[in-house]
């Protein structure tokens, strides 16, 4: 895999963490939503109005402009494993800006994701 390849593969997976994070600061605050059809206008409505839940999208977005671009020089079976850094990301991201936990077993996994995506990029 070449540096560009390289680059937009990791942007891709930077945009789509990035998105999975506003999309869960846009429903922090509201709490759980309810599966229920009565609720669906108001919930969606209340969603709408979130700022983070259309930069979560708009990072979608690109994200799947700068994917496309980067299965047009890399393998898929290399590119799609390297979306598991997108966990490593967000794991952190979690941690550090949501105040989720982190725990050994989380840490433990995030190596083993690391050690994997390193081993499938030298291939």
């Amino acid at each position: 895999m070449n540096l560009t390849a390289f680059i937009l593969v990791l942007t891709g997976v930077l945009l789509n963490a990035i998105a999975q994070l506003a999309l869960k600061a846009s429903v922090r605050n509201g709490g759980e939503i309810a599966l229920e059809l009565s609720n669906a206008l108001p919930a969606a409505l209340q969603l709408a109005a979130q700022p983070w839940l259309w930069f979560g999208l708009i990072c979608y977005g690109i994200s799947v402009v700068v994917w496309l671009l980067a299965l047009s020089r890399v393998d898929v079976s290399i590119a799609y494993p390297m979306l598991s850094l997108g966990y490593v990301v967000n794991a952190l991201a979690a941690w550090a800006w949501l105040g989720e936990s982190m725990n050994v077993g989380k840490v433990a996994g995030v190596g083993i994701i690391i050690v994997g995506v390193y081993v499938l990029a030298r291939a």
